[in-house]
């Protein structure tokens, strides 16, 4: 069960964007992290800035839309995943 479930978009025009990559553009990691970071925060939840783990299994896009879970684990972390048209893009842990 998550704690939370957020959706979002990377824009196309995002100035993250440009030279990231040439020809297709990548939605970087910091970024998603950042959006993590976030989304735990306007939820409400107590969210640290550190990342003990973090897996990118799959590229995002710009515009492609992002589902976003987080839920506690027993050591008071917040464990993530975010999926992508239904396939899972990046997980990890934020403490």
């Amino acid at each position: 069960m998550s704690d939370l479930t957020a959706r979002f978009r990377i824009p196309a025009d995002h100035p993250c964007l440009p030279g990231h990559f040439p020809g297709r553009p990548v939605v970087p990691g910091v970024v998603l992290l950042d959006r993590v970071i976030a989304a735990a925060r306007d939820a409400g939840l107590e969210a640290g800035s550190r990342f003990p783990s973090a897996k990118f299994l799959r590229p995002v896009g710009p515009e492609e839309e992002v589902e976003v879970a987080l839920r506690r684990t027993p050591a008071g972390r917040l464990a993530f995943t975010g999926h992508v048209g239904g396939k899972l893009a990046f997980q990890g842990e934020l403490a």
